[in-house]
Order: C-alpha cells, then sequence, then structure tokens
C-alpha cells in the first residue's frame, strides 16, 4: 500500500491493482447485454427441443400409420379350408377377402410307360436308334450290339444332357425285368413319344404315343381339372398358383372343398393398437408442451403456439371425422375406437374384429383407401414435417435464431475484449504517472527532512 509522511504527501508505489478494477468495469458493463442474451438463448433452446419433440411425435404417428397407408396391415389373409383332405390353400399379400366353392374333379398326373418283360437288366432289346422327346425338346441315341441292353438304356436316357425330362428305371417283377419311363413333371403338356428307327426293328416295343397309346400307358398324363364357383379350370400339377389371385391352391384328392380368405384380425388389431398408442403419445407431447402449471407456475415451451395448435386440431379432428359413403363403417368409433375425456384414444378390439368379420371391405376403404384415414393423415403429416413443411421451417429458423447468437456472443465478447484492453492500458498508464508522482513526493520529503534538521 501506499504510505502518507507526516505532510500528507504518499509515499512508496501506488499499487493500482489494474487487473481487478478492469475486471470489475467490464463484469459491469458486461452485465446487462449478457443477461439478456443468455435469456435469448436459453429460451430458443428450450424451444428447439419442444418443436423438435413434437416433429418426433408427429414422425412417430406417421410411422405407425404405414400398416394403413401403403394397405400392408390388410395383406395378411387368414385362410380357412372346408376339408384340408381335399385341397391346401395359402395367400399372399396381394390376396383379397372372399369365399369360394372348389370342387377338384381330375389330379393332374405325370405318364408312366412299362415296357414289356425282359429276361433281365442285362437282356438285348434291339438295334437301332431311339428318339424320346416332350413337347418341343427331344434326345436320340443309336443302339448296336455292344450297348443295346436294357440298363445300357436306362442309362442313356438318365445322363444325356438333352433330356427333355424323362426318367429311366428297372423294375424287376415275377415276369422279368421292366424298363419304367416317368415324365419328371405332371400334366399333359409333359406327355412324352419314344420313336425308334433303323436297326433290326426290335426297339418298336418301346414306341409309345401319348395321342395314339394312352391307354396303354401305366399312368396317363393329364391335367389337374377344378371348378371354382363353377367356372372350369385346370392346371398342369396339383397346385394352382393361377386360379385365384394371390392364392396358392393345393390338391390331395377329389371332391369338394370350401375356401375362405378374410383379413386376418390379429394384424389390423395390432397396426391399429400402433397408430391409438402412437396418437396417445403424441397428445401427451401436446399437453406437455402446452400446459400451464398454476401450481408451481411452470409455463410449457409452446403454450400459446398457434402453429402447435393448429396441428393438434387437425389431427384431432381426421381421426374424429366421419366419411360419407362409407356404409354403415364410416368412423374410427364404428371400428371400436373412441376419445376419452383427455383427449386420447382407447380401443376396444372385440368392435374391431366383429367389424372386419362382418364388413372386411368397409374397414379397409376406410382406414387404407384413396380417402381413407390412413393415406390423408400421411399427407397432412409429411406437409408438415416435409422438407418445406411449417414445422421444418419452423426448426430451420431455430437452428439459425441460435446460430444468431451465437455470432451475438462473439460479437459481444470481442467488444467487452477490446473495452477491457482499453481500461488495462489507461489503468497502467495511470498507475505509471502515480508512480513517478510518489517518487518525487518521497525526493522532496527528504529534502524537507534535510533542511529541517540542519535548522
Amino acid at each position: 500500500m501506499a504510505t502518507s509522511g507526516s505532510n500528507g504527501i504518499n509515499l512508496g508505489s501506488s499499487s493500482i491493482d489494474v487487473p481487478t478494477i478492469v475486471s470489475s468495469l467490464v463484469a459491469n458493463k458486461k452485465a446487462a447485454p449478457q443477461k439478456a442474451l443468455d435469456a435469448k438463448t436459453a429460451d430458443n433452446t428450450t424451444k428447439i427441443s419442444a418443436v423438435g419433440n413434437f416433429n418426433s411425435a408427429l414422425i412417430a404417428l406417421q410411422n405407425a400409420l404405414k400398416g394403413f397407408t401403403d394397405g400392408s396391415a390388410f395383406n395378411s389373409q387368414k385362410v380357412t379350408i372346408g376339408d384340408n383332405t381335399i385341397l391346401n390353400a395359402s395367400a399372399d399379400t396381394t390376396a383379397k377377402p372372399g369365399n369360394y366353392n372348389i370342387n377338384v374333379t381330375q389330379l393332374a398326373a405325370a405318364q408312366k410307360t412299362t415296357s414289356q418283360a425282359y429276361t433281365g437288366a442285362n437282356s438285348a432289346i434291339g438295334t437301332g436308334n431311339l428318339t424320346i422327346a416332350v413337347g418341343n425338346k427331344s434326345m436320340s441315341f443309336s443302339l448296336d450290339g455292344t450297348n443295346n441292353t436294357l440298363q445300357n438304356v436306362a442309362d442313356k436316357i438318365n445322363n444325356s444332357k438333352d433330356n427333355p425330362g424323362v426318367t429311366a428305371a428297372i423294375i424287376t417283377g415275377t415276369d422279368g425285368a421292366h424298363l419304367v419311363l416317368s415324365s419328371s413333371a405332371t400334366g399333359a403338356a409333359n406327355a412324352f413319344t419314344v420313336t425308334s428307327s433303323g436297326g433290326d426293328g426290335n426297339l418298336a416295343a418301346l414306341n409309345f404315343n401319348p395321342a395314339t397309346d394312352a391307354a396303354k400307358a401305366t399312368v396317363q398324363a393329364q391335367d389337374a381339372k377344378f371348378t371354382i364357383d363353377g367356372t372350369a379350370a385346370t392346371s398342369a400339377s396339383n397346385t394352382a398358383t393361377n386360379a385365384i389371385s394371390g392364392v396358392t391352391l393345393t390338391f390331395a384328392k377329389l371332391g369338394s372343398s370350401s375356401v375362405n380368405l378374410a383379413n386376418d384380425p390379429s394384424t389390423v388389431t395390432s397396426s391399429m393398437n400402433s397408430l391409438v398408442s402412437a396418437y396417445n403419445s403424441f397428445i401427451g407431447t401436446y399437453q406437455t408442451l402446452t400446459k400451464y402449471d398454476p401450481t408451481n407456475q411452470q409455463v410449457g415451451a409452446l403454450i400459446g403456439d398457434a402453429t402447435v395448435s393448429s396441428i393438434k386440431s387437425q389431427v384431432s379432428n381426421l381421426l374424429g371425422q366421419r366419411v360419407a359413403g362409407n356404409g354403415s363403417i364410416g368412423s374410427l368409433s364404428d371400428l371400436g375406437v373412441s376419445f376419452q375425456v383427455d383427449g386420447t384414444l382407447k380401443l376396444d378390439s372385440s368392435k374391431l374384429t366383429s367389424a372386419l368379420t362382418n364388413n372386411p371391405t368397409g374397414v379397409q376403404n376406410l382406414l387404407s383407401g384413396a380417402n381413407g384415414i390412413g393415406p390423408s393423415l400421411d399427407k397432412m403429416i409429411t406437409s408438415w414435417t416435409g422438407s418445406n413443411g411449417i414445422v421444418t421451417q419452423r426448426i430451420a429458423n431455430l437452428n439459425q435464431t441460435k446460430k444468431d447468437l451465437a455470432d451475438q456472443q462473439t460479437t459481444l465478447d470481442s467488444q467487452m475484449q477490446d473495452y477491457s484492453d482499453r481500461l488495462t492500458k489507461q489503468y497502467t498508464a495511470l498507475d505509471t504517472m502515480m508512480t513517478k508522482l510518489q517518487s518525487t513526493s518521497s525526493y522532496l520529503q527528504q529534502q524537507f527532512n534535510a533542511l529541517t534538521k540542519s535548522n
């Protein structure tokens, strides 16, 4: 600290605490603008989080709608078979609800022929050329005295790279060995012909033409024949994939059986539960962001926000509206979905299942039709949360404000640093000047003391 002589003149250094003085002055000058900037930043940060949560709730609701938006909730069909010993059926995602009566009058079969009996598999059966054909595909080979046993013929047929779809086997019975030829596929179109030429003429015993020799076949090639509600149909195999759109029929024996296709209630119910849950979560988010707590005097981040309130109202109105022209299924309430006092939804699964049983088309039209709830709400949410949507733009604006506030903070910090540097320079100069004055004061004090002693 500075000292003072008896005459009151300061002695020693000035002892000005420049850093403390400058820091205090800068803090005082910065306090008001910093407080205002902090308030704006905190408010903006809160709104970014709030609008982000609201946007996320909307997108979650849109995702929950997917089963109704694209109709996939109705693509899972429950198939009921009247007599599964006659046929079986399965449905893919393109199948539609319906009830059909199937009458199977003929099963598809693959042609099979059996040759006359020979002494054994190594018995010679003749020489010449043998051709086996299925449709426009064929194979031919020659037999001479070195390779014309029954076994040779079977091996040539089975090993040929040109085999048109015929297998050969040797069956030995009490009467001898037989060459058995079988088509690899069922159906009349897969019947095969066997033609011989040249040689000793003995290969003619294997000749077979399904057009003239069908009665001689062990098994005749034939298509499956059936009717669907009286409409005749055929299939080359015992599996029919095109008879009913999206349905695969597999025949086991002759007879009649019903086939019923209905929307699988469990799939639609699951999708509806997802929608109800997502909507309730959306409402919970909205209520949290817009509530006022008088007890704790807490205000929701988006209270009074016209955009958010409008969006919530539009969503609720769409889910609660009645669609004209859809018969007895005109609103979600007809499917067991009802609004509760707190604004949430509740699902009565039994009522939904009943609606699906009694009017599956009406339910699908309401939820997934061109003007159905699913596509309509999906379009609305996209208009809000898409790249040019009002919520997306709101988030973009808030993020821009965040950047602007950060720039303002940088500017304020720079201004305060300049102010600090200026004050430091000024007070340092003052400190230097006062130190010099104090040195002069000390010198004069010494001279004064010396004069006093001499007197």
